[in-house]
């Protein structure tokens, strides 16, 4: 993240006290906004009916290009957050990608609301406790999680080749993969909120928020997975 300061000013870590506690607090508002802006799309797709058109279309096309198309908008929300110089455009971006997440996660709801009704609730509330007890964890230790950047990076390649694998030839990856991804992304938060803590700029707080729903949006898309699985 060295490179978002080179651009954008120095850590907030370096900051007085008053922009460190401004910027987080902007933050985890822009968070809790964009989780939500979330619930609220989710539920008008569901209520209108929009939901099982876009469950038929997305389950009836290729999941890797699905996939693709949604790591795409995400690395372009996530640079565009980042690089943008006005308020306007890293708004945008995150606009952009809660709008992505609500899309791609309507046929794992579809299947839990159909096949398992009362877990999604179940999965929204164990997520939610999860990633505060995790962002408690980094605020009240203050460690610094920057040596998971390695570890997660090589997790989340071999998930990603996985993932590829079973698409291809259709093998189940089992409830052991989901388990490993529930540890990433749960690595992930720790990870991301020792950063946001020490080394992004103070006027990054939106693309920080954005990092912080990619992993909290992980989380939840895993353990309503595990979730199903038991049903």
């Amino acid at each position: 993240m060295n490179q978002f300061q080179a651009s954008s000013g120095p850590a907030v870590a370096y900051a007085d006290t008053e922009t460190r506690a401004t910027f987080l607090i902007q933050t985890y508002l822009n968070l809790l906004g964009s989780i939500c802006a979330f619930a609220a799309i989710e539920i008008y797709l569901f209520k209108s009916g929009m939901a099982a058109a876009i469950a038929a279309a997305l389950m009836g096309t290729s999941w890797l290009l699905v996939l693709g198309g949604f790591m795409i908008i995400g690395w372009l929300a996530t640079s565009a957050a980042h690089r943008a110089t006005s308020l306007l455009a890293q708004y945008s971006s995150l606009v952009l990608f809660v709008l992505a997440e609500s899309i791609i996660f309507v046929p794992l709801l579809y299947m839990a609301q159909a096949y398992a009704p009362g877990v999604i609730e179940s999965a929204a509330t164990v997520t939610l406790v999860g990633f505060a007890g995790l962002t408690l964890v980094a605020f009240l230790t203050r460690t610094d999680f920057s040596f998971l950047g390695s570890v997660l990076r090589w997790g989340f390649i071999v998930a990603l080749v996985l993932i590829v694998a079973s698409a291809l030839f259709g093998f189940n990856l089992g409830t052991f993969f989901t388990v490993a991804m529930i540890a990433l992304a749960g690595g992930a938060i720790l990870y991301k909120t020792s950063g946001i803590m020490r080394h992004y700029p103070h006027d990054r707080q939106v693309a920080a928020s954005l990092e912080l729903f990619a992993s909290v949006a992980l989380l939840f898309w895993y353990v309503l997975q595990l979730f199903m699985s038991r049903r």
